[in-house]
């Protein structure tokens, strides 16, 4: 997990058993930017979203793949982030989409 700001870190792929323990560490948000089925044995966002669910935590699927990334999503994802109540996690296969949103939306 790479912290980019006091309310958003980045992380490699994020499991369902991964997220009682991101709860506890103060995260209110997650935010999937891998789309379902990039690669065998990859959770679906849908099954990290019923873990958030579960856990208390706000979860939202923004999939990303390739460039250039469409305007709207790295708008919605900086809307997210700047509405939040608190710390947000945002995770990929590397978390290097999630940093990149990051940085052309800063």
């Amino acid at each position: 997990m790479i912290k980019l700001s006091e309310n958003y870190a980045v992380a490699p792929q994020v499991f369902p058993d991964d997220v009682t323990r991101i709860a506890a560490e103060g995260f209110v948000v997650i935010i999937c930017n891998r789309p379902d089925g990039e690669e065998p044995g990859q959770p679906t966002a849908a099954e990290v979203a019923a873990a958030c669910e579960n856990a208390g935590l706000a979860f939202h699927h923004i999939p990303i793949s390739g460039v250039p990334v469409a305007q709207e999503l790295i708008q919605e994802q900086h809307r997210l982030i700047e509405t939040s109540t608190g710390p947000v996690l945002a995770y990929c296969r590397s978390g290097q989409r999630s940093q990149f949103i990051w940085e052309v939306s800063a």
